[in-house]
């Protein structure tokens, strides 16, 4: 591999991305019943949400995969087929009121365990039927020791 000239390593995700055929019902799932809040959308192409300091952008893939029209926003086209996954982060004390949350809006758990180092997570799939987590961020806790 050639000498690469240095640059600093990203610190975190500032955007991650779903897709979903039906960007109506799927973007109401992250609102109504995830609570996120809407930021700027393209009716039929996306619906972006306020995720912490980050984003979570919806996308219909058939939309996102069309080469751009405006060219003060050249963003190449993009797109995936299939469910995605996206872990969100979740106190542990908050993991039970989560998991009531979603039966009560008819979401099936789909899965509710502890880890080898003690984190719980909780699965359940969104509208689109990509793969949703809820999580104690000590899942990914670095060991110190």
């Amino acid at each position: 591999m050639r000498d690469l000239p240095p640059a600093p390593v990203p610190t975190r995700a500032l955007e991650c991305a779903l897709y979903a055929d039906d960007l109506d019902g799927c973007a109401a799932f992250y609102e109504q019943i995830i609570g996120l809040e809407r930021g700027p959308e393209v009716p039929g192409r996306h619906v972006f949400f306020r995720l912490g300091a980050g984003m979570l952008l919806l996308f219909r893939p058939d939309a996102s995969e069309q080469p751009p029209n405006n060219p003060a926003l050249p963003v190449p086209p993009h797109g995936a087929r299939g469910p995605g996954h996206l872990c969100l982060a979740a106190a542990p004390d908050a993991l039970d009121a989560w998991a009531d949350r979603l039966r009560a809006a008819g979401v099936e758990i789909e899965a509710d365990f502890r880890w080898p180092n003690g984190a719980r997570s909780i699965y359940c799939r969104d509208p689109a039927g990509n793969s949703l987590e809820f999580a104690d961020p000590a899942l990914w806790q670095r060991d110190t020791k």
